[in-house]
């Protein structure tokens, strides 16, 4: 076997599939009992025909990722299911802020359109280009000077006090629901840049839903795997180095453990020092029936951000950087059937998808919580509730170790480990250990179903490992 990929998250798969159409003997092993990571869906415990997705479920980067659109999902079979209403915010008092996957549709619904046209407009004008820059490995200069500057720019000023040059507080409260999806503080660069890229997103290629769940994602990539020769086992959780060349989609704390006494002192240090954000507490529901929402427009809507305003939202963020859990948590939703059908059941019952971002490690179960906010904008929710699957922070290691403490972007979402990697190198997939690479979203580009990590993980692999310096086609065939 030439290379040994530990974990089959998307980044992992990604760089299994590189290097096995790179002409290489690929061994993928995975300690879960199902393949994917971050990309898993799996039937209800009760309700077999209603399907949860373990950890994301709404994929704006699935068709503009620089890998996936290589890739080319939809021409293996994965279908995308593209809303014309691609998110919405609901506000206390007022009508929902709602993005529609029309630029111009959006903006004539927000008090200020032309505030958030001329925030965005330029972006979604040269979509590729702005995915290339945030998706980049940072390390070449930027060949699309103007997106470059008109990107620089606004991330500047959505990361400092200026945000508020953005007029409307139905267009503040939209923008910083996408910006939140890091889980930091607000403003911030991580922030600004993340909110910037996906509400592009919304404009030019959506946010689009896979049909039957995430899964499909994972699945496409082991289809590809397995025709190249690749391999791949599950339910075996490696605790020692295996021979050879290993690419790690863990976090980076696992080597601590795989390594041991082995390990370079001063990375092992510096692995010991690493730091993990805060955390997301699941919370699935099944539901009979549709969402009661008081702005009846949302039934239509498959992502919600459920923070409130934009003060509320920062001011949550805030607390839960703090360590401290909000008394109205950030809660992001999703309601996949509006965009897929088949998921609901032959009786009516459909999933519902939710998070809530709490402190590292908390071992509260946040049902409640996300029920109470559900009924501030959709007054009976709770009667329509089946059954709930939840899961805090402090057990979805449980179900995927890389989220150590609930923090789904494995201590990636920060601007310096977005540029630095998880301990300062020039090659940040690298590490000292001999044969030894990285591929997580503890690296660059950081986390979301995209695929990157991977990508140039493997670009590292191929080259050093194997003298290989030209990747290989991804296109199917």
């Amino acid at each position: 076997m030439d290379i040994t990929v530990v974990g089959s998250g998307p980044n992992g798969l990604t760089a299994a599939v590189i290097c096995a159409r790179a002409g290489l003997a690929v061994h993928v092993v995975e300690a879960q009992p199902t393949f994917g990571g971050g990309s898993r869906t799996a039937a209800d415990p009760e309700f077999p025909g209603v399907s949860h997705d373990i950890c994301s479920a709404v994929h704006p980067l699935a068709l503009a990722s620089p890998f996936l659109a290589q890739f080319d999902l939809p021409a293996r079979g994965v279908r995308l299911a593209v809303p014309e209403l691609a998110y919405a915010n609901p506000l206390p008092d007022r009508p929902a802020a709602i993005a529609y996957h029309d630029l111009k549709r959006t903006c004539e619904g927000l008090e200020h359109g032309a505030s958030w046209r001329r925030l965005l407009g330029p972006l979604v004008e040269h979509s590729e280009a702005v995915v290339g820059l945030l998706l980049g490995d940072k390390r070449s200069v930027p060949l699309t000077v103007l997106p470059a500057m008109q990107l620089g720019l606004r991330m500047l000023a959505q990361a400092t006090p200026a945000w508020r040059t953005l007029a409307g507080e139905d267009a503040r409260a939209l923008f910083t629901g996408v910006a939140a999806h890091t889980i930091s503080r607000m403003p911030s660069l991580v922030s600004a840049a993340a909110g910037l890229m996906l509400a592009t997103l919304a404009h030019s290629v959506g946010w689009p839903i896979p049909v039957g769940g995430s899964q499909a994602i994972a699945n496409a990539l082991i289809a590809d795997l397995r025709s190249q020769g690749g391999e791949l086992t599950a339910g075996v959780e490696i605790t020692e180095p295996p021979s050879g060349v290993v690419l790690y989609d863990t976090a980076p704390t696992a080597l601590l453990g795989i390594y041991g006494d082995a390990l370079p002192a001063r990375y092992a240090k510096a692995l010991h020092r690493y730091r993990f954000g805060p955390g997301v507490a699941k919370v699935d529901f099944v539901l009979s029936d549709d969402i009661p929402w008081s702005d009846n427009r949302l039934a239509q809507v498959p992502t919600f951000h459920l923070g409130g305003t934009r003060d509320q939202v920062a001011h949550a963020e805030s607390e839960v950087a703090a360590g401290r859990h909000a008394e109205w948590p950030m809660v992001l939703a999703a309601s996949p059937h509006v965009a897929d059908p088949s998921r609901v059941d032959p009786s009516g019952r459909r999933p519902l998808w939710t998070y809530a971002h709490v402190p590292s490690g908390s071992p509260i179960d946040q049902t409640e919580a996300v029920t109470t906010v559900f009924e501030r904008f959709a007054p009976g929710f709770r009667d329509i509730v089946v059954a709930v699957r939840s899961v805090p922070a402090a057990r979805l290691a449980d179900h995927n170790a890389n989220y150590v403490g609930g923090d789904i972007g494995i201590g990636g979402n920060s601007a310096l480990r977005a540029l630095m990697g998880p301990t300062p190198r020039l090659d940040p997939w690298t590490t000292p250990i001999r044969q030894a690479y990285l591929c997580s979203a503890a690296t660059p580009p950081g986390g979301g179903v995209h695929g990157m990590c991977g990508y140039y993980a493997a670009r590292t692999v191929l080259k050093r490992e194997f003298g290989i310096r030209e990747l290989p086609a991804l296109a199917p065939g």
